[in-house]
């Protein structure tokens, strides 16, 4: 037997490797299972080289569980090692200076992973002790044993093994029991090995017999030796790709396409990346592309390796040039890591132009999935919106696809204003903004359909890129004032009377909880809605951006604000306006005579102030202004309760209201039920 000492000045590796690796501690299976595939092919390439004349064998690597012992085994027929191997590799490389190294690292613990590497390394995060039991494939060799519970310390003895090759034993730490447990090991197995390239074992198939599972002779393979990514795609039938993405994601719908990664220079990488089918949720479909590094699963975190926007794609990359497990700010400065992400972003751009060339038909099908990927991209990328925008689309309320220069020269002539801007009209919702559309398709605008959840911010960044363009909801005002043109219509109704009507309306409006309604008169024509409800595109769309940006949250907080508009050309109103007159003359004419003689005194009053300094305005003056102001806003309230009064019993005003209300979806529980009732009234 041979006792020796690592060389470590710690008293103790197995706590200090526990304390800086214990959130990563999974990992040591998969760090486990590598070395005994990495031993297994090197033992395949020594055969093919002709340097191993002898049979290789069952190439099998083998993790079997024994829960009555307490130990995890990892099992090769690879190339195995020497006493003097064991000295170079386990004693002299894997613990020398761990002390130092940690010391330098104490502040980042991530940098530890990749640099120092996990290797047999990370067999001390879960384990009390761990033997090594080898034999080398070199002619004459011994087997040897060696052991090591964590201390400085370690032993090497003679051993009993007839074939080359290497077991890891694992005496699991009582605190790390779990790995112990036959589900849990299968699951690490799946996640990390299940496309490893030699094949793995855990234990033995099961069928079901005389009512339970029983264990059949057939080994239990967990892995893909051979994934789809690594075939040559023109080996490769459609069903194929369907296929390999059912096994990755065996809940999910049939992807919309897929494009297959494979690349030498200048650095290498290959995969297949997934088009789902999305359309909410954004955050909720991100984590599932899947990280390989020659096959070994390192991580679905893939920030900083694939643009932000292709996150929401599924599938694998696998490229040996990412190093394992370093964290996200060494990933984003590697070069070659900046290369791939340039890399990918270039092929999914190419291959959604290459789709829409060839068959415009099929893409314009899947436009309402696809937007979300393609506007995304040309939200957090500005290089990706210079590929997309000759095959990014716009789609109208009627279903017709656009790219953004053909649906330019579509509206360019009948939709830009006085003022030479170009507007785009789009609505978010068909059926509820069904009335607006109409409106304005009646004047031969075109509206288009923007009801995906990034379609907002979209329009927001398309304002900034294409030259006088504005987009506006169509219900966010009068089409007339949408799109202003020179003959614009001019207002028919003098002052008063429009004050008048206002008045009407705005005091019989309802309190809402969050919500504030202004009431306007605008000419509109005779065929047009005499009462139509609109909303500022402004707050509506930075309401719209504060449910996605941070930092905008206070626009959330503020109250909606409507724009209730009367149309001051439809009959009803006018009806409304002259019946108002006729049943408020009487009682207004001694109020509005009021408000006339106390407006003309306040005139002469500031008239007399203006032609002195202010230091020279007696506090008598300024009183009498005051009082002044105050004896006019009196008679206009008086002037207000009249109206509303009369306002308050005509049926038709309450009814346009609510009409306006019910078109908007604002008109709910018992202000909807007093409309019905009232309906029902007038039918009568």
């Amino acid at each position: 037997m041979q006792k020796g000492n690592i060389g470590v000045t710690t008293e103790n590796i197995f706590p200090v490797i526990k304390k800086f690796l214990y959130s990563d501690h999974e990992i040591f299976l998969r760090e486990m299972v590598s070395n005994a595939v990495d031993a297994t092919q090197k033992m395949k390439t020594l055969a093919e080289r002709g340097d191993f004349k002898g049979e290789l064998g069952d190439l099998t690597v083998r993790v079997n569980l024994n829960e009555k012992e307490g130990t995890l085994t990892i099992s090769d027929r690879g190339i195995g090692m020497t006493e003097e191997e064991i000295d170079k590799y386990i004693n002299q490389i894997a613990f020398s200076g761990v002390n130092d190294f940690l010391e330098k690292y104490k502040d980042n613990a991530n940098n530890i992973i990749g640099h120092f590497g996990l290797g047999f390394y990370s067999s001390f995060m879960v384990s009390k002790k761990v033997e090594i039991i080898t034999k080398s494939y070199k002619d004459g060799a011994k087997a040897v044993k060696w052991s090591c519970d964590g201390s400085p310390a370690y032993e090497i003895d003679d051993a009993e093994r007839e074939s080359r090759g290497t077991d890891i034993i694992l005496h699991i730490d009582d605190d790390c029991k779990e790995f112990l447990e036959k589900a849990t090991i299968q699951g690490l197995l799946n996640k990390y090995c299940k496309f490893m390239p030699v094949p793995v074992a855990f234990g033995k198939k099961t069928e079901w017999k005389d009512g339970k599972d029983q264990e059949t002779d057939e080994d239990n393979i967990i892995n893909n030796v051979e994934p789809l990514w690594t075939k040559t795609p023109s080996s490769l039938k459609d069903e194929d790709y369907k296929s390999f993405y059912r096994t990755l994601y065996p809940m999910q719908d049939e992807p919309l396409f897929w494009i297959h990664l494979n690349v030498d220079y200048p650095f290498n990488l290959t995969g297949i990346l997934y088009f789902p089918r999305i359309k909410s949720n954004i955050e909720l479909q991100r984590n599932k592309i899947q990280l390989y590094c020659n096959q070994v699963f390192v991580t679905d975190q893939v920030e900083g390796i694939v643009p932000e926007f292709l996150t929401l794609l599924h599938g694998v990359i696998d490229s040996p040039d990412i190093p394992l497990n370093v964290s996200r700010s060494y990933l984003q400065s590697d070069r070659d890591v900046k290369k791939i992400s340039t890399y990918i972003t270039k092929k999914v751009g190419d291959r959604l132009n290459s789709i829409f060339k060839e068959d415009r038909k099929a893409y314009e099908e899947k436009w309402d999935d696809l937007k979300i990927f393609i506007n995304y991209g040309m939200l957090s990328d500005p290089s990706f919106y210079d590929r997309a925008k000759d095959f990014a689309m716009m789609k109208d309320t009627e279903g017709k696809h656009f790219t953004f220069d053909e649906y330019r020269t579509l509206i360019k002539d009948n939709q830009t204003d006085k003022d030479g801007n170009l507007i785009y009209l789009y609505a978010t919702n068909k059926e509820e903004q069904y009335s607006y559309i109409e409106t304005a398709k009646a004047k031969g605008y075109s509206v288009l359909m923007m009801d995906g959840e990034l379609d907002v911010p979209t329009a927001s960044m398309l304002e900034q890129k294409l030259e006088k363009s504005h987009f506006t909801r169509v219900d966010s005002d009068i089409i007339e004032r949408i799109i202003v043109k020179e003959d614009a219509k001019k207002e028919t109704l003098e002052a008063g009377r429009k004050d008048n009507l206002s008045q009407v309306f705005t005091s019989q409006l309802p309190k809402m909880e969050k919500a504030e309604i202004y009431v306007d008169v605008e000419p509109m024509g005779e065929q047009a809605q005499p009462v139509i409800i609109t909303q500022s595109e402004y707050m509506r769309r930075m309401k719209d951006m504060s449910r996605l940006q941070a930092g905008m949250s206070f626009y959330a907080q503020m109250p909606d604000s409507y724009s209730m508009v009367l149309n001051s050309d439809h009959p009803l109103v006018k009806k409304v306006l002259d019946d108002c007159e006729a049943n408020t003359a009487e009682a207004l004419k001694p109020i509005e005579s009021e408000i006339k003689g106390q407006e003309a005194r306040l005139a002469a009053l500031r008239q007399i102030q203006d032609k002195k300094k202010p230091e020279e305005v007696t506090q008598e003056e300024k009183d009498d202004v005051k009082n002044t102001q105050k004896a006019i806003d009196d008679e206009k309230a008086k002037k207000r309760d009249v109206i509303a009064g009369y306002a308050k019993g005509n049926s038709i005003v309450h009814q346009l209201i609510d009409l306006a209300l019910l078109q908007n979806g604002m008109l709910k529980g018992e202000a909807l039920d007093k409309f019905l009732k009232r309906s029902i009234e007038l039918i009568k």
